[in-house]
């Protein structure tokens, strides 16, 4: 069995409010094991034999299915999650005085173009990274005065994304180890 974390898109955020025992049932039925959530905004931890990228279409499947909507999964081996975690997109000291700092998981590496795109949001305020399937969002205001988006990134670059605080995502990490 791997261990694995699953980030799902548009959970009990925009009117798509879900339960989170509803959510691990769901989980359960689709073949997980030790299914936990973390935080009631989509964060899924659990166990499977299955391939990850097979799993993600299967978990979309089944909660588009059952929610009535659609909902983006974004999964990751609990190593990559922790690798995620402590990659350092931004130098420390921006970091340190950043507004925000989120992490977007996208379901492949932006190609060159895609690249280029990204890089037309970028401010005085928002400054953006990639590294892998994950891009790293530095806002040195507080999240609300940017004008930055998750949907506006969507279709600008015609990609799946959900964002989450980098705050998020450590303590995801060292609750959740690679083990």
């Amino acid at each position: 069995m791997s261990a694995f974390v699953a980030l799902l898109r548009g959970i009990n955020v925009g009117g798509h409010n879900v339960k989170m025992d509803v959510l691990r049932d769901h989980f359960e039925a689709a073949g997980c094991a030790g299914v936990e959530t973390f935080i009631a905004s989509g964060n899924v931890v659990f166990e499977s034999k299955a391939d990850a990228g097979r799993l993600e279409a299967k978990i979309e499947k089944r909660l588009a299915s059952a929610l009535g909507f659609e909902v983006a999964t974004f999964i990751r081996h609990r190593h990559e999650l922790a690798a995620v975690a402590t990659y350092m997109a931004f130098p420390e000291s921006e970091i340190a005085t950043a507004g925000a700092f989120c992490v977007g998981f996208l379901k492949a590496p932006l190609t060159a173009v895609q690249q280029e795109q990204l890089q037309q949001f970028a401010t005085d305020i928002d400054v953006f990274s990639t590294h892998g399937r994950e891009l790293y969002w530095l806002c040195r205001v507080r999240q609300s005065e940017s004008k930055f988006s998750n949907v506006a990134v969507e279709r600008k670059l015609g990609v799946a994304a959900t964002f989450r605080s980098i705050t998020t995502v450590r303590k995801l990490a060292e609750k959740y180890p690679a083990g």
